[in-house]
């Protein structure tokens, strides 16, 4: 710790130009002068005096020296570079503290000048004390500790991933290549390392009568290989070629195993650094979302419908473009707990697991816990939730919302079914339209008869035949007494008037009309 007396108030006054006074030495000397100073007793001290000035706080040291030396001069202003740190003293020491643009250009001046106004200092000594410090600064804020590296994750799971698929494809080449020797081997052996297993230890396939391979595959296979390899459809290779094929089977098992071993390492860092994400979501689904935020820290900032769209964000922004659906999950979708889930239910389930899992990050990157109970605990509720959701035992929106939903007894009701015959008949349908003219032709005939009754009520129709007997006939054909035939040419005169009144409108009055000609002309033929 050192502290400076200001010498020359009013030159402090004119900001823009306090530069110019710390251009040399003997200037700065002219503007302040030394007035304390105490060195630190280590390192450890001096990180823990500077830690303490930059989160605003006042250190014991600091504290000790305030109070011998300012107190004194009480009256004084203490110019400080933190207005944080000034309220701190103001409150405890009740010392007058000032922060102002002034006094930020004094300190930058005093910087660029210290070594010539701390005199017994080499600028060597200085300079390595004070990048010691800076080290040692820096690595308390990122708060470096090698068990919260998510460095070492990062590489594992994308090593991981890169491992996988070259074991992929170094197997598929494995089978293809041996498949031409000893195509019957693929189809009976499904396992990938036992297959390369066998490979190796066997060569030919003519080698597999003589050989015991029990300790690689089960008995009843070992008989359906050995079956197999005696009536092969294989062609021949040369010793050259089988050596080859034994080399890439030798490359296989030795990833095969260093990618358990790495599975394990991963599997252990995980529950060192994240142990509530691990036991939210897995190994591997946290550390992919820990890769793909960057860093354990970045994923603690995101909110939780960030972390259940990671790994999506290609699929959001074309829904979002195209105006579409946006996606429900993304690296979330393959953890266990949505996996178990049937599909109606796995956007519910994987956005309940996003918050879970929001939170259980933050308490990993932020709290100094290392228990894993809090993912247990939030584990436990989701997977509650999933229970109630596949017994369809979902709360009820209206009513008191407490209440489960009430699912009606099932009462199986049997219905006999009678075979109707009607389907059966093979005579057309009438349409529609032909109904309805159907029925439009009944009604036109209807409003004839009642038109006829009508006249025939007005004037009734007489038919007389000149031999001096004649009846004339009604509706109900009863007999009429005979008249003389000049009454009955009357009568047939006014049923040519009614004729020629009341025009036939339907082929009923037309017919009528043509048996009255006929009945009139075989009585003219009678008189004649």
């Amino acid at each position: 710790f050192f502290l400076l007396q200001v010498l020359n108030e009013k030159k402090l006054q004119e900001v823009d130009s306090l530069w110019q006074e710390f251009e040399t030495p003997e200037k700065a000397n002219k503007i302040v002068k030394l007035k304390h100073f105490e060195k630190f007793q280590d390192t450890t001290e001096a990180l823990a005096a500077s830690t303490a000035l930059v989160e605003g706080k006042l250190s014991k040291n600091l504290k000790k020296i305030l109070k011998k030396i300012v107190a004194k001069d009480a009256h004084e202003q203490l110019a400080v570079a933190d207005a944080k740190l000034g309220g701190v003293i103001k409150e405890k020491l009740n010392l007058s503290c000032i922060h102002s643009p002034m006094v930020t250009e004094l300190m930058r001046g005093i910087r660029s000048q210290i070594e010539g106004l701390i005199t017994g200092l080499p600028s060597r000594e200085m300079a390595a004390m004070c990048l010691g410090l800076a080290h040692s600064l820096s690595r308390y804020k990122l708060k470096f500790s090698p068990d919260k590296v998510d460095t070492m994750i990062i590489q594992a799971i994308s090593l991981l991933d890169d491992l996988d698929k070259e074991l992929n494809n170094y197997i598929m080449r494995c089978r293809e290549w041996y498949g031409w020797h000893f195509p019957e081997l693929g189809k009976i052996i499904t396992d990938n390392l036992a297959y390369c297993k066998c490979v190796r230890k066997v060569g030919d396939r003519s080698n597999f009568a003589s050989s015991d391979v029990s300790d690689i595959l089960p008995e009843e296979i070992e008989e359906e290989v050995k079956a197999a390899a005696e009536i092969s459809m294989g062609t021949e290779v040369s010793e050259e070629d089988i050596n080859n094929i034994i080399h890439l089977c030798d490359q296989v098992i030795e990833i095969s195993e260093y990618r358990t071993q790495l599975y394990d390492y991963l599997k252990n860092r995980m529950m060192a650094i994240a142990p509530n994400l691990t036991v939210m979501v897995g190994e591997l689904v946290g550390a992919r979302l820990i890769a793909h935020a960057g860093s354990l820290l970045n994923l603690a900032k995101h909110p939780a419908s960030t972390v259940q769209l990671l790994g999506a964000e290609k699929a959001l922004f074309r829904a979002l473009k195209t105006k579409r659906d946006t996606p429900k999950f993304g690296l979330i979708y393959h953890a266990s707990l949505v996996g178990q889930t049937n599909t109606k239910n796995k956007g519910k389930i994987s956005r309940m697991l996003a918050a879970k899992t929001a939170l259980t990050v933050r308490y990993d990157a932020l709290g100094e816990d290392t228990s894993a109970e809090m993912g247990a605990e939030n584990r436990l509720k989701v997977e509650t939730r999933l229970r109630l959701l596949e017994e369809r035992g979902m709360r009820r929106i209206s009513g008191t919302g407490k209440a489960l939903a009430r699912a009606d007894k099932y009462q199986n009701k049997s219905e006999v079914k009678v075979f109707d015959p009607s389907g059966d008949s093979t005579l057309p349908t009438v349409s529609k339209k032909r109904k309805i003219q159907e029925v439009d032709e009944q009604d036109r005939e209807v409003a004839v008869k009642a038109k006829k009754f009508k006249a025939e009520t007005k004037g009734a129709f007489h038919f007389s035949s000149f031999c001096g007997t004649e009846e004339t006939t009604v509706e109900d054909n009863e007999p009429v007494k005979k008249k003389k035939k000049k009454k009955d040419k009357e009568k047939q005169a006014e049923e040519e008037e009614v004729l020629t009144e009341e025009p036939p409108t339907s082929p009923t009055v037309e017919n009528t009309e043509k048996k009255k000609k006929k009945k009139k002309k075989v009585k003219e033929e009678d008189e004649d």
